[in-house]
């Protein structure tokens, strides 16, 4: 870890700041949130996590971790979250701030406040930002709960403490319920279970439709066609070089416009409006994969009418989002999920390269 990779960007003559950038890394000289953004700054430079975590013992994981952090933490910053809060968090808990990452800019302080006051750590705040972002999609507050974030949680309690029989189970929700509500009216909502013993049978939320491409013949690959004879020389150079994007083998060409090529399967030869969505699976609703993996998600524009078996594209807060509704919803519905697409699973990718080791 003593040699510096080059700037891939300008190998000649390596930039003095990212070399700065590097050793202040490898040293641990300054917080968390320097060490995110002077990450942030040296990929965008052109440098990938494997180099930076060789020149300076950053895994990639850490780094990705501390880069969203970052930015987490910038963003409740310029909101103006508490002194206390800032103080904190400006020495750790990258962890629990990366779980807040889904969330908007308030959301982010206003969580960020009651991660700090609840000491929560951070499979807490992962549940704690899912039950804020579940409950800023209720066109009307529930009965007895405010829209402070303590009676989010609170509500998600509520909720699942109603579903179980298990005593046990269900005065463990009631009392991390009673833990984060802010209102006296969540409280009284909650303490109500204390007698009310009924059970309010849970209703599962429909699986989402994973496909997983499986052999080479499902991944087609897109080539660009130069035109029909007789065609000059020109019209040969003119086409541009195509560069695949791994894992889907995605294509993009001069302007914003991109293609991926997908199988035909009946639900894609079926959509009127396909569309496809690049995201993490950990940004999809319901998955409890530890890993997580780039996945396609197919939507259909023309389908905008709701059923209680699929998940639809919505605008939450501005920005895309993926839900079910267990009743019909009162905001617009985008499109409805056909699919989603983990990429192939390859165990060597470099014996695939040779076509001899695969025919042996």
């Amino acid at each position: 870890m003593t040699d510096l990779p080059p700037n891939p960007q300008n190998s000649d003559t390596a930039s003095d700041a990212a070399l700065e950038l590097l050793r202040k890394l490898r040293q641990k000289q300054g917080n968390w949130v320097e060490w995110g953004m002077a990450i942030a700054q040296l990929q965008k430079s052109g440098y990938n996590p494997q180099d930076i975590f060789e020149a300076t013992g950053f895994e990639p994981i850490q780094q990705n971790q501390v880069i969203v952090g970052a930015q987490v933490y910038n963003s409740i910053e310029q909101v103006g979250a508490s002194p206390a809060v800032r103080s904190h968090y400006s020495t750790r808990g990258s962890d629990i701030l990366y779980e807040l990452r889904l969330l908007t800019n308030s959301e982010r302080a206003a969580a960020a406040e009651l991660t700090f006051q609840n000491q929560v750590d951070a499979d807490e705040a992962k549940e704690v930002a899912k039950a804020i972002k579940d409950f800023s999609r209720f066109p009307t507050l529930p009965d007895g709960f405010s829209n402070h974030p303590g009676d989010a949680v609170a509500y998600q309690c509520w909720k699942l403490a109603r579903q179980y029989s298990d005593l046990q189970e269900r005065s463990r929700l009631i009392a991390k319920g009673l833990r984060f509500a802010y209102s006296p009216t969540a409280r009284k909502q909650i303490e109500q279970l204390l007698t009310d013993f009924t059970v309010v049978p849970k209703r599962p939320a429909p699986i989402l439709p994973f496909f997983r491409l499986e052999s080479e013949e499902e991944l087609p690959r897109l080539v660009p066609v130069a035109g029909e004879l007789p065609l000059k020389a020109e019209d040969l150079q003119a086409v541009p070089i195509v560069e695949q994007i791994e894992p889907f083998r995605m294509v993009k060409f001069a302007g914003e416009q991109a293609w991926v090529p997908l199988p035909g399967w009946q639900v894609i030869l079926g959509a009127s409006d396909p569309v496809v969505i690049l995201c993490k699976s950990d940004r999809l609703p319901n998955q409890t994969q530890p890993k997580s993996e780039t996945v396609l998600v197919v939507c259909d524009r023309a389908v905008q009418e709701w059923d209680d078996g699929s998940y639809f594209v919505v605008d939450n807060a501005g920005e895309l989002d993926f839900q079910w509704f267990e009743t019909a919803p009162s905001i617009p519905l985008l499109g409805r999920i056909i699919v989603v697409v983990r990429p192939k699973k390859i165990l060597d990718e470099e014996i695939t390269k040779d076509s001899w080791q695969i025919d042996e």
